[in-house]
């Protein structure tokens, strides 16, 4: 497993720091990660500034995100806030549908969970020093 799609909100600089953290850790022990907010390709820059971007754009993004994760072995997903987020309960549901592995990392920012999506999670942990160690298990 060397190809890995990391999943999580993207809504504010603690988060997207957060998964910028993960895709370091991951790098840093020789994985190819994809990142959705800093891995995007054919976008131009004024497009993902924008919070009202072309419906191309829109596609664009989309399609980059499955293809990536459709060339992923692995998805680690971060799981904060009240709920779990629901693009990344998306793309929990994608990899778990295409029989891969999902890494949980809760961060000890999730209070509730949605049951159904947690099913799908092949090992949860608490933070990013038990990443690697959590890859050699699935």
């Amino acid at each position: 497993m060397r190809k890995i799609y990391i999943a999580g909100p993207l809504f504010n600089a603690h988060e997207r720091d957060y998964l910028e953290k993960i895709a370091l850790e991951l790098e840093n022990n020789g994985y190819e990660c994809f990142l959705p907010h800093r891995d995007q390709t054919g976008i131009p820059d004024d497009q993902i500034a924008q919070h009202t971007m072309t419906q191309k754009t829109r596609n664009k993004i989309f399609n980059n995100d499955l293809n990536a994760l459709e060339a992923s072995d692995i998805t680690v997903a971060l799981l904060t806030g009240q709920d779990i987020d629901s693009g990344t309960s998306a793309e929990i549901g994608f990899t778990y549908a295409n029989k891969k592995p999902v890494i949980a990392i809760k961060a000890a920012e999730t209070r509730l969970r949605n049951l159904f999506v947690e099913g799908m999670i092949s090992i949860t942990i608490d933070d990013i020093d038990q990443l690697v160690g959590a890859i050699s298990k699935v």
